[in-house]
Order: C-alpha cells, then structure tokens, then sequence
C-alpha cells in the first residue's frame, strides 16, 4: 500500500525493548524466548513497584504488609497480569513500560532526581509512545513540591522560579540523548525527525481509518470509550459459558478497586500530580485510530495503571475494609481469567 523512502521493511513500534533483547538475541538467536523475557521484567516491575512504594511510605501511610499487598495487587489483579504472560511486540511494550514508570517515579518524586527522571521517561517513551505525557508529574513536582495550596505554592514559585527552572533543565538534559536519538533514526529510516513509521503500515485492518482520519481524532474517541468503559462479560447459557468481548472490557470490571480512587478517606499532597497525570496519559489511546482488539479488557489502560494503584495507596483505605476486599478479590478473580482464557483465544486464531 505505501512504502517508505528507501524502500525496505521497518518496524514502526517504539524501539527500546528491542534494544534491551538486543544481547540475548545475540547470544540465543532466533531461540530467544520473549515470552520468558517478559515475565522477567513483569516480575522486575512488580519488585520496583514495591520499592517504590517503600519509598512513599511518609506520603501514603502504609505498612510493608499492605505495600506488599498493593505490589501484588498490580501484579495479578489487573491487565498488567494478562500482558505479562503473553509476549509479543504490544504486550511486552506495556509490561516493560511499567517497569520503566515505576524508575522515573521513585526519580521525579519532588523532583530530587532530574537527570534519571529525564532519562528513565525517555526509556518508558521509546517504550511506549503515550508515556512521553507523564512527564507532567515531574513539572507539577518540580513546580509545587510541598503540600497545601497549589495557588499559594505557584504564587511562591514567582520568587524561587529559578530552582524549578535548573530541575526542568536537568529532567530535559537527562531525557535528551534518547530522545535525539529517536530523532536521528526516524531521519534516516523515513526522512523526518517526527515520521515513527506507522502512515508506511503495509496492508493492516486500520488503513482505511488512518487514510481518512489520520492516526488521532475525535471520531474514534466513542469506539474507544466503549472498549474501556461499556462492554461486559457475556453470559451465554447454551451451553452455559462466560465470554468476554475481544475489542476490550469496562475498567470497572477488570479493575473495581478504581472505584475507590473517586470516593478516597484522604487527599494528600499528590492526589491531583497523579490524577492530572492519569488524564493525560489517558488520552492518547481515548483518540487513536486502534482500541486495542485482539485483548482481554483495555489493554492501553495499563499505561497508566501503576499511578492508579498509587492513588489507591494514598486514598487511605483500609485493606481490611469488607467492600474494598471484595473489590480486591474480584480484581484477583477477573484477571486470572484473562490469564487462562487467553489460551483459547489463541487457538481462535490459530485456527482462523
């Protein structure tokens, strides 16, 4: 259908975790499993998930008991569990992405590392493009690092705007390498320092949308919504079997412990830096022209899906509390399914 400049085969996916199989593959060959790679850096995000987590043990007022219970939560009671198992080119992107969100966390918090928050959110972008917008909870840390009132702290920033600038200058110089980097090879592969590749895509389902509604656009914003918000489980009685919808399924679903995060017992200093950065990662995969099929629930979602949980942390609520164990136990529930069920979705289309 379309053809690059020079007329060759390229991958038009972000390359970072190419570049992390890189040895392997050198050493294995075409031997070299992702699958087991991926659940390597699953379990390496869990791991600094919890760390990370330790780490904000003064802003969230949890024990290690329920940062242990909260790691494992990401782990195996959301989507992040469903990617973590399968491989391949999307699903290890969102899981390495995870791992890469969680390292420029533990950096940006009060901006105390510009450098490696740079360097570490240029990683999760070449990983995974929508990270590139969670820059905006290192601005808001650099910006407003200490509780009370946003307005009297920007207020404050009039007389004290030269620390914040030489943070952002450090988090620029850190994140610029890599980024140069992406710059120079989209040049010499497409001929722009902006073209990633996906208007050469070769003879795929989203074509036609892409030729006439480009990449974004508000028309795919209610398909989208749909796929992350409006499709349940399907109960079918003959015979008797639970199904689930491949183009996605409600976050309420895959995940009702978010309920929590909209009725929180407390809202702590980085209640709005992390709901703020929810929305605006969010958006991207809300107004792309692919909702994420073939999937079990939306997998975009766990994109931001770690700083989901932390706002679960810093709600406050009880983990002993009836109604967030239940939610806890279905998230658990839900997801193990998506586990198991993938197996027979991939005879589907095996098959097919």
């Amino acid at each position: 259908r379309h053809s690059p400049p020079a007329a060759h085969w390229y991958s038009s996916f972000p390359w970072f975790p190419s570049l992390v199989m890189l040895p392997f593959v050198a050493i294995n060959g075409l031997q070299f499993n992702d699958t087991s790679f991926n659940v390597f850096i699953a379990a390496l995000a869990v791991a600094l998930f919890f760390s990370l987590l330790r780490s904000l043990s003064d802003e969230t007022q949890r024990t290690t008991r329920e940062n242990l219970v909260l790691a494992a939560l990401l782990a195996f009671g959301t989507l992040f569990f469903y990617c973590s198992i399968r491989g391949e080119v999307w699903f290890a992107a969102l899981t390495m992405g995870v791992a890469l969100t969680c390292l420029y966390v533990r950096c940006a918090i009060r901006a105390q590392r510009p450098v490696l928050a740079g360097l570490f959110l240029s990683m999760a972008t070449l990983t995974r493009a929508p990270l590139l917008f969670a820059g905006l909870f290192f601005v808001l840390e650099a910006v407003c690092p200490e509780p009370g009132s946003r307005l009297e702290q920007i207020r404050k920033l009039r007389s004290e705007w030269k620390a914040a600038a030489k943070k952002l200058a450090w988090f620029v110089a850190g994140a610029s390498p890599l980024g140069l980097a992406a710059a120079a090879y989209n040049k010499y592969r497409f001929g722009s320092f902006g073209e990633f590749g996906h208007r050469f895509l070769y003879f795929n389902r989203v074509n036609a949308d892409i030729d006439k509604f480009g990449l974004f656009n508000v028309h795919y914003l209610a398909r989208n919504l749909d796929s992350a918000f409006l499709k349940f489980p399907d109960l079918h009685f003959n015979p008797l079997r639970l199904g689930y919808d491949p183009n996605g399924m409600s976050l309420v679903v895959t995940m009702p412990f978010i309920l929590f995060l909209l009725i929180p017992k407390a809202r702590p200093r980085l209640h709005w830096p992390l709901w703020l950065t929810v929305a605006i990662v969010a958006l991207p995969g809300l107004f792309y022209q692919n909702n994420g099929y073939m999937q079990f629930g939306f997998r975009f979602s766990v994109d931001y899906t770690p700083f989901l949980v932390l706002l679960f942390a810093i709600g406050r609520w009880s983990l002993e509390d009836l109604w967030v164990e239940l939610a806890l136990a279905v998230s658990l529930l839900v997801n193990l399914w998506g586990v198991f069920a993938f197996h027979g979705y991939s005879e589907m289309v095996h098959r097919w």
